[in-house]
This record gives C-alpha cells, structure tokens and sequence, in this order.
C-alpha cells in the first residue's frame, strides 16, 4: 500500500469513528427507543475512546499527506489549501485532549460547548472531503461523502427536532 493509499485510509477511518461518535446523540433524540439496544449503550459507554481513536486516525492521515505533498510551513498559500484538514484536526485535537473526567470536572458547563464543536466539524469535514478528493476519487470516497451527508442529514433532524420540543415546553408555561 503506498503513502496515498494508506492516506486515503486513515482520513476514511477517521470519518468512520468520527460518526460513530456523533450518531448515538442524534439517534436518541430522533428514535429515543434507541437507547434499549446494546450498540447504542457500547457506543454511548466508549464514545470518548472512539473519539481519541479518530484524532489518532486524523493525526496519521494529515501527517502522510503532509509527508506525501512537501507541506511548507512558510507558505501562506499552503494554510488556505489545508484549511478545512488544519481547522478540523484543531478541533479534534481539542476534544481529544479534553475526552478525560478530569476535564469533564475541571471545565464543567464549559466542558459541554467546547465538545459541541464537534458539530462544526461535521461541516468542514464535507467541504474537506469534497474539495481535496474532487477529480480523484477512490472507492472509500462516495461511502465517506454518503456517510457525512447523511449523518448531516439527520443532525438536521435532530434540530428540528429539539426546536419543536422546545416549543412545546414554551407553550406549557
């Protein structure tokens, strides 16, 4: 397997374990009997140590396709063309950093927004996708685009979702 290959790879291995730490969340609010079935509480108990495996997955693939295209670190041009690779493994290196108990009590109600930058990343991670692999694409390719819309998809369900219960409790009071 050459440097590209293993490249391609990891990013998709990356997007994978990216998902399957978001989709518990969102499934629990769009089907709440969800939370019965043995995947979802394995998911929801090693969500943390999935995520730390993405930044992993991440680190390795940005540090290949660095190796592989001579990333120059005093081209400003360089930072524009891997915006949206830099600004997401900022954010799951954020969140990997913080994926700990001692964060979790250290930062408390702060603990919580800082991790809903994982949704912003979902963004980025299309625009990534679709940028960087438009005119080569490989076979993971469509399964990671049709995976990442979908997920977006339903994180607009789950939105929608919360609006509409939110309204409902205002209407309540």
């Amino acid at each position: 397997m050459n440097t590209l290959s293993l490249a391609n790879t990891l990013g998709f291995l990356a997007l994978f374990t990216y998902i399957t730490t978001l989709l518990p969340t969102i499934l629990k609010i769009i089907f709440p009997r969800i939370q019965k079935i043995e995947i979802h509480q394995f998911l929801c108990k090693y969500r943390r140590f999935i995520g730390i495996l993405t930044f992993f997955f991440a680190l390795g693939h940005g540090f290949l396709m660095i190796q592989k295209r001579n990333f120059d670190v005093f081209d400003t041009k360089t930072y524009w063309i891997y915006l949206q690779g830099i600004v997401t493994l900022i954010i799951f290196t954020l969140l990997a950093i913080t994926s700990n108990n001692w964060s979790v009590r250290r930062l408390k109600k702060n603990w919580k927004k800082l991790h809903r930058l994982t949704y912003l990343a979902i963004f980025i991670l299309i625009w990534h996708i679709l940028d960087k692999m438009s005119g080569k694409w490989t076979y993971l390719t469509p399964i990671g685009i049709v995976a990442i819309a979908g997920t977006i998809f339903l994180f607009f369900i789950r939105i929608w979702i919360e609006y509409k219960n939110k309204q409902k409790k205002q209407k309540v009071k």
